[in-house]
């Protein structure tokens, strides 16, 4: 073989596996596993970023990996507004009953209301 030629290798790019779960839970996220599916997106998405970059081209799925990591980020963004919402009006419930119980009762049921 001359210096001319060149030799080339045909490598398969394959996918990873971990972008493929971190997309498919990013999506069951939401649709069913709340909170769950988002902490297992960012794992696999994470991992699947980690063996991507040692493969050296090797493994493809960098958009999957980068889509379920978003998909789990905002996942859990919406879980802990979503609980704070909850607290809040938890929280808000009790506390206008016990206004409604407490000495304001007096004052609310002066209030003609015809």
């Amino acid at each position: 073989m001359s210096e001319d030629q060149v030799k080339y290798e045909n490598i398969e790019e394959t996918t990873s596996i971990w972008a493929i779960l971190s997309l498919i839970s990013g999506i069951a996220n939401y649709v069913g596993l709340w909170f769950i599916g988002a902490i297992v997106a960012i794992i696999t998405g994470y991992v699947a970023k980690n063996e991507i970059e040692k493969s050296n081209g090797r493994v493809g799925g960098l958009g999957l990996a980068k889509a379920g990591l978003i998909l789990g980020w905002v996942g859990i963004g919406l879980s802990v507004l979503t609980f704070c919402l909850t607290i809040l009006i938890a929280v808000g419930v009790i506390g206008g009953s016990i206004a409604l119980c407490g000495p304001f009762s007096d004052m609310i049921h002066q209030i003609p209301w015809n």
